[in-house]
């Protein structure tokens, strides 16, 4: 009897901690692509037509995930996020297998902490405010770094609490691979005997209620010997601060919000980038979206200041949970001197206004 009763205890141990230690992983990704035009690609004029390189409506991608609960409410995490181009099959971020996101983490009731390559808060505060998104017309082609503002060997921490939110990310270097793309700029850091060099942090702060929203976020980043110029020293930096807000109401949504950058390194760049976007469901299948923007860009000695404004407009029809097919356009204002492209990877003539459309398709899974 002392036997069975031993086994039985056993068993129903192995079994606690069997629930306890529940785990998954899932496999996710988006695949988007299409055919997309823009004129006047080059200083002599001429158009380009063709797939793009950088991005659809969404970055193409491919994931896992998973999670382990420990008990206790806490959970211990993982997410490996590659990104790509269908249109060759070839990596985006800078080559990387997992450039989008490589880390680890636990999860509390007292905040999240993540370990790796990450997201940081000047991509999580845009995420709310930027209706439209990382597509092929949108605000990063006014400043690639928004859509790629993420740190390699970083420590990241995340609080949830009656509406509110604060994080913030530590790299001890921001970007280890590059140049190659607007998302790698080969400043690795960690170096021995220089402790500034390409040490990143960034911090948010932001409340959402029912129905509208507010964020802030400061993300400051450090050069590096070796780095892509104008940041190829740790005495140089690079500041961005995002303000802005939104509205939600039935079937759409406003956004809006202000991006400065401050350069400080041989020659001092200042831009501002103002806007102000809205997206509706006409019916449950059917979206429209649409967006504005003004760029302003001063430097010390005024030989590179430009000017542009920005107007992209977008339709979405969802074929089925998963799978959407959508047209987009743009059109870019440049001033004078001005050389700000409409789409995505794309080019334009100096002083020259451009316009560009894309048809696609984006599939879920």
């Amino acid at each position: 009897m002392k036997k069975l009763m031993a086994v039985a205890a056993s068993l129903s141990f192995a079994a606690a901690n069997s629930a306890v230690a529940q785990s998954n992983v899932t496999l996710y990704g988006i695949v988007d692509t299409g055919i997309s035009y823009y004129n006047h690609a080059t200083a002599q004029g001429g158009s380009s037509i063709g797939m793009p390189t950088l991005t659809g409506e969404l970055p193409s991608r491919w994931g896992m995930k998973g999670a382990e609960d420990i008990g206790g409410g806490n959970k211990i995490f993982f997410v490996l996020e590659n990104g790509f181009q269908p249109a060759t099959g070839a990596l985006n971020y800078g080559g990387r297998l997992f450039g989008r996101q490589a880390n680890v983490g636990l999860s509390t009731k007292y905040g999240v902490l993540t370990l790796g390559r990450q997201m940081n808060m000047t991509l999580y505060t845009l995420a709310n405010l930027d209706v439209i998104g990382p597509s092929v017309h949108s605000m990063p082609n006014l400043d690639p770094y928004l859509a790629n503002a993420r740190s390699d060997n970083a420590i990241g921490y995340m609080l949830k609490y009656l509406g509110f939110t604060v994080g913030g990310t530590y790299s001890f270097g921001r970007d280890a691979a590059g140049p190659a793309g607007p998302s790698a700029t080969n400043c690795a850091g960690q170096v021995a005997g220089d402790m500034l060099a390409c040490r990143q942090y960034t911090a948010m702060l932001a409340y959402d209620a029912a129905q509208f929203g507010v964020a802030a976020s400061y993300d400051a980043a450090r050069g590096g010997t070796g780095a892509s110029a104008p940041l190829n020293s740790s005495a140089y930096t690079s500041t961005r601060t995002v303000v802005g807000g939104y509205w939600a109401f039935g079937g759409g949504k406003v956004g809006f919000g202000w991006v400065r950058n401050n350069q400080a390194a041989l020659t001092h760049l200042q831009t501002d980038i103002f806007f102000l976007g809205a997206t509706y469901f006409i019916t449950p299948s059917l979206s429209v979206d649409g967006e504005g923007l003004r760029y302003l860009r001063r430097t010390s000695n005024s030989a590179g200041d430009t000017s542009a404004t920005y107007l992209i407009s977008r339709l979405n029809y969802l074929l089925s949970k998963r799978t959407t097919a959508y047209a987009s356009l743009g059109y870019m204002l440049n001033s004078t001197n001005g050389a700000l492209p409409v789409a995505a990877g794309g080019s334009v003539g100096p002083g020259s206004n451009q316009f560009g459309a894309m048809v696609g398709l984006q599939q879920k899974f």
